[in-house]
């Protein structure tokens, strides 16, 4: 069963970047990552907000773009980007399991 919420530190574990990084993507876009906090203060990620953040991730990392661009990318094409940031975690899975089978042979 998947959580509700995640931690920042989850987050930034299942993103593989650091727990800065991923606070620095929820605060420039807000508006595309809809952040709740808990009574202590602390941001909880919902599976959506996780998605948004690998498709910010693809396009400032992958694809070199500014934030702005970014954000403009989004704001325009943001299912064709899912799109392509789910196709190329299915191809790492792909080939994760492809070595895994090499190194039984």
């Amino acid at each position: 069963m998947e959580k509700l919420y995640y931690t920042i530190g989850e987050v930034a574990d299942i993103m593989k970047v650091s727990v800065s990084l991923v606070r620095f993507w929820s605060n420039s876009f807000p508006y595309f990552a809809k952040i709740k906090r808990n009574a202590k203060g602390n941001r909880l990620y919902r599976v959506e907000d996780i998605a948004v953040l690998k498709q910010i991730q693809h396009l400032v990392k992958v694809k070199g773009m500014t934030l702005e661009g970014a954000q403009a990318e989004l704001a325009l094409n943001s299912s064709s980007v899912d799109r392509r940031v789910r196709t190329i975690e299915s191809l790492k899975e792909i080939r994760r399991q492809l070595a895994e089978i090499r190194n039984f042979l």
